[in-house]
């Protein structure tokens, strides 16, 4: 996926918004939360999302995988695809996904409601 794919994606979602920040990284959030981050890593693409527990455990360690630098190590459940083989676009674009369902669950009801969001299920 390129960084316009990833761009393009993101703002395909209900109610997401998109800032630059943190040295040229693309920065997409739903309300005021952060769920998708595309850029630290060198001037090369890589790109960073909210994880399940489950999904962190599986796919850490993967080759071109790693807990997000900086989330990670602060306790919260980030990965980051920096290399390849990483994931496809199609696994990358469901991941996304679900990070974006991740962050919006966190939001409240009242919000979710005003900004269109489907609440969790």
């Amino acid at each position: 996926m390129t960084r316009d794919e990833f761009n393009s994606f993101c703002a395909g979602l209900i109610a997401t918004t998109h800032v630059v920040q943190w040295g040229n990284a693309d920065v997409w959030k739903v309300g005021s939360k952060v769920f998708a981050i595309c850029g630290w890593n060198d001037g090369r693409d890589a790109f960073t999302f909210k994880a399940s527990e489950i999904a962190f455990e599986v796919l850490k360690d993967q080759p071109g995988i790693r807990p997000a630098p900086y989330l990670a190590s602060r306790g919260f459940k980030w990965l980051q695809v920096y290399d390849e083989p990483g994931l496809s676009d199609r696994e990358l674009r469901e991941h996304l996904l679900m990070s974006y369902h991740l962050a919006a669950a966190n939001l409240t009801k009242k919000k979710r409601s005003e900004l269109g969001v489907p609440g969790p299920e």
